[in-house]
């Protein structure tokens, strides 16, 4: 997994509460199970025209311009900004993997559903809950500001707008030490990989019937 430290990016604004997994990535595209490709089907239903399908060539499907992912001004967005409870619905892992997928490393919102929230840290992203006044504010400047980034600072837990004013938030200090580091799960059980070959080798040594 990607470290995260800091980040310094353009904003996408998604002026919307209660945005559900299926909405985050449908349904019809879960029969992979690896964590890439499904950038392309990000919102798939509010980017496109037509009914998405595995497989299909984006490139040739029908857009709606007025959908915010779609418009000139956010491309190369790496955080979207949104409203309450986004990612509710189902546990699907899928959600993360097509935000990060599709470019964002840090979703800004006034909360996260739960599942949702604990499976963006152990895919590199880095949901930062703000008070909704907050949030406000930033929805005003993102869309009257053309190019409008911000800057993360995981390591001193803020937000920095343009303008100076520093918005600090909460993380839980493991999770914060797990995205510092990039360790996802597997790279937590990693540390431990020298312990592990010596279990393995001492079970070996006095269970030999077990490994024949």
């Amino acid at each position: 997994m990607e470290k995260f430290v800091r980040l310094e990016g353009l904003v996408a604004p998604l002026d919307r509460a209660n945005v559900d997994t299926d909405a985050i990535i449908p349904k019809q595209f879960l029969k992979s199970i690896k964590r890439s490709g499904f950038g392309p089907n990000l919102f798939d239903e509010w980017r496109y025209r037509d009914v998405g399908e595995p497989g299909q060539d984006v490139a040739q499907r029908p857009r709606k311009d007025d959908f915010v992912l779609n418009q000139p001004r956010y491309q190369g967005a790496q955080i979207l900004l949104t409203r309450k409870n986004f990612g509710c619905g189902s546990s699907r892992e899928h959600a993360p993997w097509a935000l990060l997928d599709f470019g964002f490393r840090a979703l800004i919102a006034e909360s996260f559903a739960d599942i949702f929230f604990n499976n963006c840290f152990k895919n590199g992203i880095l949901p930062i809950v703000l008070p909704a006044a907050e949030v406000d504010a930033l929805f005003v400047q993102v869309t009257e500001t053309p190019g409008y980034r911000l800057l993360i600072d995981l390591e001193r837990q803020r937000v920095v707008r343009p303008d100076g004013k520093l918005l600090p938030f909460v993380i839980d200090a493991f999770r914060r030490e797990c995205l510092l580091n990039g360790w996802d799960d597997i790279g937590l059980t990693l540390r431990h990989a020298d312990l592990i070959r010596a279990f393995e080798e001492q079970r070996r040594r006095q269970q030999p019937w077990l490994f024949a």
